[in-house]
Parts: structure tokens; C-alpha cells; sequence
């Protein structure tokens, strides 16, 4: 496999009671970059997003990162690897601060459930690299505001500084922008683009603005087949793409 490659999907196909969801998608993720899966309804995105994530096992097909063979193994293994999925393992807690929430996550990115018997300097330790995370999705203001009270954009920050919090390789955000307004948008679309730059980032998104400023490759799903790939300026003037949209429409 390409050295710059760190996910790679091969033959990946999924059926269910004979309808083919996916079919024999090929994807090729390059280290460093930001790769947006679009398509219209029904094109297959989140089934595929889903066996990427290996929360769906795949009919066919094989699923390699970091040029490791990794269909067979669980969610919970491939990000001990560094391959998560945010809003997955990610737990926001309503009840709990801003910094909690993320210290809880650094804590259970150490193995440690709980710390009761563990030094004052420990503790502060995560509430330093706490603070360093808030303040990287934008929220040291907010670090002593319960989740419950924070909008609906800023708890989506919360639930990726969370998600930084297990140090992963690989993001992999499945529809970021869903339900927000316009400003909680262009906030997470700059998050996005702030965090990227020492990961690699794979994301389902439906909202193409954000699509078109993000990404640096696009594959274009439609009727569970990627059917075109390439940069924005690319895809969006295949004729393929520009029929696919008009005839499904997208959401």
C-alpha cells in the first residue's frame, strides 16, 4: 500500500437480505489530509461510514490502517489504535462542567476509571491538559459550565475536545454540522480545519459549503458505489455528480 496512505477500504461491500448497501467501494485516505464522503440520500454514506468504523461488519471486502488488517476487530480496538470516531466514544455528561467532561476522558484514556487514590499532582496534571483541550476547541470560558447549559455548537466542541482526549491518529466525524446554525457551523467548520493540521480527518457531511472550504480529496458516493473522486472543483463539474444531485437531491 502507498506509504501515504492510513486508511484504505478495498472491495468493501455490504448486503442486507440482498439489497447491496454498499458495493465494492475502493477509498484510499491520505495521511495528513481531510477527506469528505458525500453523496445524495440513500447513496450509502453512513453504512459506509458505519463499516469503516466497524460498527457494521462487512459481506466483502477489506479494511486496512496504517497498513494493518483491521475487518475483523472492534470499535474499541481500532482506537486503541488511534483510528476514533467522534460522538462515538466520546461520553458528554450533562450534569458535569465543561472540564470534567474532559478530564473523565483523559482519565479513561489512561485506563483509570476513577482516581481516588491518586496524588494531587496527578489530578492537576488532567485538569492542566484539560484546559490545553478546552482551549483548543474554543471553551476555556466555558470550563465551569455544565454541558446541559452549553449550546447546542459548543456541545459539539465539547464532545470533540473529549474525543482529543484519546490522543487519536485519525478523526473520523460523521455529519459535524448536523442541526446547527449558520454561526455553530462556521465555529466547528474552523475547528475542524484548527485540529487537522497534525491529523488526518475522514468526514461524512451533507453540507457542502463546508464540504467545498474543508476538504482536500471528495469521494462521491451514489447507490453504494463511489462514483466520482477528486477535489471540489473536480467533482462538482462531473456530470455524474451534478445528475446524482439533481435527480436524489441531497439533505
Amino acid at each position: 500500500m502507498d506509504d501515504g496512505v492510513i486508511l484504505a477500504a478495498d472491495n468493501l461491500t455490504k448486503e442486507f437480505r440482498g439489497f447491496l448497501a454498499v458495493e465494492g467501494v475502493n477509498l484510499r485516505v491520505r495521511r495528513g489530509q481531510i477527506h469528505a464522503l458525500i453523496g445524495p440520500n440513500g447513496a450509502g454514506k453512513t453504512t459506509c461510514f458505519n463499516l469503516l468504523t466497524k460498527f457494521l461488519p462487512p459481506t466483502r471486502g477489506k479494511i486496512t490502517y496504517k497498513g494493518q488488517d483491521i475487518t475483523a476487530l472492534s470499535p474499541a480496538d481500532i482506537a486503541r489504535l488511534g483510528l476514533v470516531r467522534s460522538f462515538q466514544i466520546s461520553a458528554v455528561f450533562p450534569h458535569l462542567t465543561a472540564l470534567e467532561n474532559v478530564r473523565i476522558a483523559l482519565q479513561r484514556q489512561r485506563g483509570d476509571s476513577f482516581d481516588f487514590w491518586r496524588s494531587q499532582k496527578v489530578l492537576s496534571d488532567f485538569d492542566d491538559r484539560a484546559r490545553a483541550l478546552l482551549a483548543d476547541v474554543g471553551l476555556s470560558e466555558f470550563e465551569s459550565t455544565e454541558a446541559s447549559d452549553l449550546s447546542y455548537g459548543r456541545k459539539r466542541a465539547l464532545e470533540i475536545a473529549t474525543t482529543l482526549a484519546l490522543d487519536p491518529e485519525m478523526l473520523l466525524l460523521d455529519e459535524p454540522m448536523a442541526g446547527m446554525g449558520n454561526e455553530d457551523v462556521d465555529r466547528i467548520a474552523a475547528l475542524i480545519k484548527r485540529i487537522s493540521a497534525n491529523r488526518t480527518i475522514l468526514m461524512v457531511e451533507h453540507n457542502l459549503s463546508v464540504v467545498s472550504s474543508l476538504s482536500d480529496t471528495i469521494t462521491v458516493l451514489a447507490r453504494g458505489k463511489v462514483l466520482a473522486e477528486g477535489d471540489y472543483a473536480t467533482v462538482s463539474k462531473d456530470p455524474r455528480v451534478v445528475e446524482a444531485y439533481i435527480g436524489a437531491g441531497h439533505g
